[in-house]
This record gives C-alpha cells, sequence and structure tokens, in this order.
C-alpha cells in the first residue's frame, strides 16, 4: 500500500510543480486535501494511477470522512480540492461529479437488499433434504451463521473442522489471503460433527475427493438457481433472487441487529461486523446491511 501512495504522490506533485491556478495559499490547503484522498485510495483500492480516479472512489472517501464524524461543510471543501486536482490530470479517463450527493444516503452503497427471509432459508433447506444433498445444506448453515464466503465454506477441511470445533471459532482465509477466526454456533457444530465421521484425514469436508473444488461450486450454484424458483417471493417485496452469498448479507444484518440492539452505535457496529465479514471499508459493510431498517434502533447517530 505504500508504494501505491508513494507512486501517486509523485505523480500529485508533478502536477502541483507544473499549475499557475489559484492563490498559492489555496493551492497549498488543496494539495493537502488532496493527499489525504489518494493516500485513502491508495489504501483502500491500490490504486496506481491518477488517469483512474473516479466517482466511486469520491463516494466512498465521503462515507469514509462521515464516517469518522466530519461535517458535511469541511467534506465539501475536501470534494473541492480533488475535483480542483483531478482537473488539472492530462487524459484522465474519469469525469467526477460535479455536484456529488454530500448527504449520502444510507443505502447509496446498498441499494439492493440480497437478505435471505427465514421462510426462504428453512424452504432450500427442505430441497436440499428432498434431494438427499446433507452437503449443500451443511454448506448452507455454515454459510448463515458463520458469514463464509461459498469458496471458503468449500475450503474447510478436517484440520479446520476439529479447529473450529476445539476454539468455537472458524479459522477461515478470505479475499486477498486475509485470515479470520470466525466464531461458529452449535447448528454449525453438529454439521461439522456430523461431516467428519465421514472424511479422510486431510480432505475438504464438502469436496468429494478426486472433484475440482470450482466445479463443485458451480453445481451447487446451480442446484439454489434451479429450486429457489419453487419458493414464494418474500412479503418483505425484496426483489434479488436468491445466492449463495445472500446468505452472508443475511449474516452480516442479523449480527449488525444484534450489537445495535446491545447498544452499539451505528459505527461501531459496522467494525465489528466488517471483522466479522474479513474487510475493512465502511461502504462495503454498508452494502450488505441494504435491508436493515435503521429505523428499529432510534435513529441515525453517525451518519
Amino acid at each position: 500500500m505504500k508504494n501505491h501512495y508513494t507512486n501517486l504522490l509523485a505523480q500529485a506533485e508533478k502536477l502541483y510543480r507544473h499549475n499557475r491556478q489559484g492563490s498559492f495559499q489555496t493551492k497549498g490547503r488543496y494539495y493537502e486535501a488532496f493527499k489525504r484522498f489518494l493516500r485513502f485510495v491508495a489504501e483502500e483500492y491500490r490504486l496506481e494511477k491518477l488517469q483512474n480516479l473516479s466517482g466511486k472512489h469520491m463516494y466512498s472517501y465521503f462515507v469514509h470522512l462521515k464516517a469518522k464524524g466530519l461535517a458535511v461543510s469541511t467534506i465539501k471543501t475536501e470534494a473541492s480540492a480533488i475535483r480542483f486536482w483531478h482537473d488539472q490530470i492530462p487524459n484522465a479517463k474519469h469525469k467526477l461529479p460535479s455536484n456529488v450527493n454530500l448527504s449520502l444516503e444510507r443505502r447509496r452503497f446498498g441499494g439492493v437488499d440480497r437478505t435471505w427471509s427465514d421462510t426462504e432459508y428453512n424452504n432450500i433447506i427442505l430441497e436440499c433434504f428432498g434431494a438427499q444433498r446433507l452437503d449443500y445444506e451443511a454448506c448452507l448453515v455454515i454459510a448463515r451463521y458463520a458469514g463464509l464466503r461459498i469458496h471458503e465454506v468449500m475450503r474447510i477441511d478436517t484440520a479446520i473442522a476439529r479447529d473450529a470445533l476445539k476454539t468455537g471459532e472458524i479459522n477461515t482465509r478470505g479475499k486477498g489471503g486475509l485470515r479470520r477466526r470466525v466464531p461458529i454456533n452449535e447448528q454449525i457444530q453438529i454439521e461439522l460433527e456430523s461431516f467428519l465421521t465421514c472424511t479422510k484425514p486431510g480432505q475438504k469436508l464438502f469436496v468429494p475427493e478426486g472433484r475440482e473444488t470450482h466445479l463443485v461450486i458451480k453445481e451447487f450454484q446451480h442446484f439454489i438457481r434451479e429450486h429457489r424458483k419453487k419458493i414464494p417471493t418474500p412479503d418483505s417485496g425484496r426483489t434479488a433472487k436468491l445466492t449463495f452469498h445472500g446468505l452472508r448479507h443475511t449474516y452480516a444484518a442479523e449480527q449488525y441487529t444484534r450489537l445495535r440492539k446491545a447498544g452499539l452505535s451505528e459505527l461501531d457496529a459496522r467494525k465489528k461486523v466488517a471483522k466479522l465479514l474479513g474487510h475493512g471499508r465502511d461502504d462495503v459493510t454498508r452494502i450488505y446491511l441494504a435491508g436493515v431498517d435503521e429505523s428499529q434502533f432510534g435513529g441515525d447517530d453517525d451518519v
């Protein structure tokens, strides 16, 4: 990440040296703000070229600033600085929004609710039983109550399962090789114990010996697509189709709700959920929480 920022800063310094617009004081203040923005995109997006800056980077940065408690007036100044220096970038690939919505409504990053209802979840579980796919049923249980991605579930082998039963946490590796430990409940414990009895030491629990993991995943996703047709549309009015990844949204929403009801602020609850999900970006966490009705907790306290 340091190299990405150093690279962006070198490009920005070239712009600074050749710029003749604005007063010396304004240019200096804007440049400091622009460097803060570049550090953020370097850390969060690993951006390498100024020419690739886009609106999504600005929106994400503003969510970050609001989460830190900065006033809208301060964020507007940051926005002006970003636009000022972006206008100096030769051959920029994207045009930044001219009038960014700095109110950043709650669902800008999470406009689509992908969570499963209890009825949908129970019906798919029944479909698994009917098809005698107890492996699929176990995978759905783990996704629902641990929030693991499908490849993280399929990666569980006998060693990981035994460690989880011993410690009460699944040690998993997510995107970018990042490791995290996620607490498991009794339902997951039952599934792991069951599959340990019929899996050879060192083998994956849900990938048959000799099979390629990506093909097993593809077949499982096809099963969900075919069987979700039999599930009635939820009363919530959610329009997104059921996907395995939707259970990760369900897990995030349920954990966030639990934490908020326990008295945590929006920001603190999102931080804990982000840690459980295995990433550090607040805008991504908000995507997972699109289906949460914040009014049930008494309103906004950090946005």
